[in-house]
């Protein structure tokens, strides 16, 4: 069995992606190359950054550890779905309309979000305006909206 490690990598740009490498030789040896490109924009500027890592839980915890974690995950889920209910304009269907008159200075830039046809994001981006897509779960009726 061939072990292989995995490093996370920023390019430039800024953006944020993993890299499996047989050692930390092969990593050095493709940079200086400039044979490891960004997934996003392709640039070969690579560097490493600090690896995320896992503490484990103390053996006090009556949850077991991945329990614990799934809850977590469903509190910061929460979390950022109130951010986001209470910090943006729910624009709905005119979320595109919207969006290309911010980018275009028609009106003054807020943060807004809605729904958006594929055809709409293809516009989207075709004309430079950056967005991302959060799946977010239909309102409760007693969360507010």
């Amino acid at each position: 069995m061939e072990c292989m490690i995995a490093l996370d990598l920023e390019c430039a740009h800024g953006h944020c992606f993993e890299g499996w490498f047989e050692d930390l030789s092969a990593f050095e040896t493709q940079q200086k190359k400039a044979l490891i490109a960004c997934p996003f924009c392709n640039t070969t500027a690579v560097g490493r950054i600090p690896s995320t890592f896992a503490i484990k839980a103390s053996s006090s915890s009556n949850r077991p550890p991945r329990v614990q974690l799934a809850l977590d995950a469903r509190r910061v889920h929460r979390k950022v779905i109130d951010f986001i209910n209470k910090n943006f304009d729910d624009v709905g269907a005119d979320f595109s309309k919207e969006a290309l008159k911010i980018h275009y200075g028609a009106v003054e830039p807020r943060n807004i979000r809605g729904v958006s046809s594929g055809e709409e994001e293809k516009t989207l981006e075709k004309e430079g305006v950056s967005f991302f897509k959060i799946p977010l779960p239909e309102p409760s009726p007693e969360t507010d909206n």
